[in-house]
């Protein structure tokens, strides 16, 4: 199931209103191509959690989504029995006469096992999925520990059922938005990606392809905005997510220019804390600044 090209990746993800660059569509490639995990990293807003997404859709596979957490444990994770489904089959059980050798034999079977996202990525018999991890730096080192042994061997023993191995081994995309530091063994298994914020004609395209009616000069003026903003040491620095969230506030309120006004009126869409406002209002003339630079 490997990429013809990296303008193969490219041209897909177009299609899904996804601009992908040459790093991004090369580490894609190399994880249809390897099979191995796909490492990325960067700051939140940026598209990671969009890439695994967009990655199914255009290998037309399923998305199964692992959410981590802190306190994630493995059963969680991978699977649970159906305690409450157990009990009853035992209590008829009980009622036809059955031993309790048999009603033990019998409720250990697939029809009680509740399978979690990461035992039904590797239980896809039809075609691989996508596996998105997502988070990953939110879980514990245990869990990660876990989850190493499982990426080596895609297989799982469950002592009542045996060993389950994948028949296709699911493409796996963990994003990171680097809140604790992972171990050097994880990072060893995977294939990395760095995904920061995109440069100034990179957000261009990605604000023009999400919201086609918007006029180029709107276009370029946010992304300057946002180039500048995130210059800045906000508590939490406006993602790619957030300049979307901004052109769609601004194209609904049929404005096609900025100025200082607009950009307050507005500024709920990007900043979602008091000191960040504070903090914009500190640097008032460095935006000015930028809108002129965008109008020049």
């Amino acid at each position: 199931m490997a990429f013809a090209s990296l303008q193969a990746i490219k041209d897909s993800f177009a299609k899904q209103n996804y601009i992908a660059d040459d790093k991004l569509a090369t580490a894609l490639q190399l994880v249809t191509a390897l099979e191995k995990p796909l490492l990325v990293e960067g700051p939140a807003g940026v598209g990671k959690t969009a890439c695994a997404k967009v990655l199914a859709a255009v290998l037309d596979t399923q998305l199964i989504r692992l959410q981590c957490y802190e306190g994630l444990d493995t059963s969680t994770a991978l699977y649970e029995w159906n305690y409450p489904k157990q009990m009853l089959h035992i209590r008829l059980s009980e009622q036809r006469g059955k031993s309790a050798a048999e009603r033990e034999a019998e409720i250990f079977g697939e029809q009680f096992l509740l399978r979690r996202p990461l035992l039904e990525a590797i239980s896809q018999s039809d075609k691989p999925p996508v596996l998105l991890i997502d988070e990953i730096d939110r879980a514990d080192e245990e869990f990660e520990a876990f989850l190493l042994e499982l990426l080596g061997e895609f297989q799982v023993s469950i002592p009542e059922l045996g060993t389950i191995k994948a028949k296709h081994k699911p493409f796996v995309i963990l994003t990171s938005n680097r809140i604790r530091e992972l171990s050097d063994a994880l990072r060893r298994r995977c294939l990395y990606l760095w995904q920061g914020y995109p440069s100034f004609d990179k957000e261009v395209r990605i604000i023009e392809t999400h919201l086609p009616a918007i006029n180029e000069q709107l276009a370029e003026q946010i992304a300057q905005v946002m180039l500048k903003l995130r210059a800045m040491h906000f508590n939490k620095v406006p993602g790619v997510a957030e300049s979307l969230d901004w052109a769609q506030a601004l194209v609904s309120l049929h404005k096609g220019m900025l100025d200082m006004t607009i950009i307050e009126q507005t500024l709920g869409t990007l900043l979602k804390d008091q000191e960040d406002w504070a903090l914009f209002e500190a640097h008032r003339g460095e935006i000015e600044l930028a809108l002129y630079e965008a109008n020049r």
